[in-house]
């Protein structure tokens, strides 16, 4: 027995030495250029510059981004195909939709989260609020003011959601299907305020065409210092965002979460791929394949808890 064991620990060293001897594929579930895309593409390009071998980016776009963590799930766990994980099909999708034919704490190894995009409270300049407090006393004044997302489920809708209950609001989502399109309607005031990532609005801010309200975030963000948290002005317990990190499927050995682990903390702490964190609006990070799983735990049961309390139902 001990002999086996010897040899088990002496071939698993050695596969670790040459792993990876082929390119490892990266699925991203997002298409691409879309803020999931982008800031995948700038990990894996500081990843690249000291791998043996190129992590190559695999999109793989439908279903919100459950067709790509599908496939993900159901890949070989050989550490030749890994996952980058979103917050919203990750967590969200499977409470909106039980027949999705995966879980989030049962069907992947988790490696490292490595940034999240803070939802940001932005409304049309056109409505009468300079802040926060300005925007909760106007919304309260007026029942079902509207709030437009990328759809049912998505960070902003979510985001809204959960504003709307700790604020103790009755406001009205409007799902749409085409960024562009929302973003145009927020600028035109047709949908007067959204709970928005930075990268889809930042044009917008520059352009004054936008107010950004608050981050819901425990910290400001270094893109908008002078945008304070939810939090600051009284709305507590107020973190919603689109979260990022890698996972490999089930079963991946433990020589392989630690040597992507090992590309990805060293990576992230290249100044050069934070600071264009930073000015893409998202907090670079990393942590442990454990405090991972347990961050992944926790967010299963944050918005599982949120869209049974709104009542948020899947688009047929």
């Amino acid at each position: 027995m001990k002999l086996l064991l010897f040899l088990l620990v002496l071939f698993n060293s050695a596969w670790a030495q040459e792993y990876p001897s082929r390119p490892v594929t990266v699925i991203v579930p997002f298409s691409t250029g879309s803020a999931s895309d982008v800031i995948v593409r700038i990990l894996l390009e500081r990843m690249n510059a000291s791998a043996a071998q190129r992590y190559i980016v695999d999109n793989r776009p439908a279903a919100g981004g459950a067709v790509g963590t599908a496939a993900g799930a159901k890949a070989a766990p050989d550490g030749y195909t890994i996952l980058m994980a979103g917050s919203g099909p990750f967590v969200v999708a499977k409470n909106l939709s039980p027949q999705i034919a995966y879980d989030a704490e049962r069907d992947f190894a988790p490696i490292s989260m490595y940034g999240r995009l803070p939802n940001i409270v932005v409304v049309n300049t056109k409505l009468p609020v300079k802040s926060l407090t300005d925007f909760v006393e106007y919304a309260r004044g007026h029942p079902g003011l509207a709030y437009g997302s990328v759809g049912v489920g998505s960070s902003q809708h979510l985001a809204g959601a959960l504003f709307e209950q700790l604020a103790g609001l009755k406001m009205t989502h409007v799902p749409y299907r085409v960024t562009s399109q929302l973003q145009a309607d927020l600028v035109g005031g047709e949908v007067p305020a959204s709970f928005q990532l930075l990268p889809n609005v930042v044009g917008a801010l520059k352009a004054g065409q936008v107010r950004a309200l608050a981050v819901a975030n425990d910290t400001r963000l270094a893109a908008l210092p002078d945008v304070p948290t939810a939090a600051e002005l009284g709305v507590k317990d107020y973190e919603s965002s689109a979260w990022f990190g890698l996972v490999g499927p089930r079963g991946t050995p433990r020589a392989v979460i630690d040597k992507v682990h090992g590309d990805m903390v060293a990576a992230m702490a290249d100044p050069a791929v934070r600071s264009r964190f930073v000015e893409f609006g998202a907090e670079p990070m990393s942590n442990s394949p454990e405090e991972f799983a347990r961050f992944i735990s926790l967010e299963v049961v944050k918005w599982r808890d949120l869209i049974a309390k709104a009542g948020i139902k899947a688009e047929p």
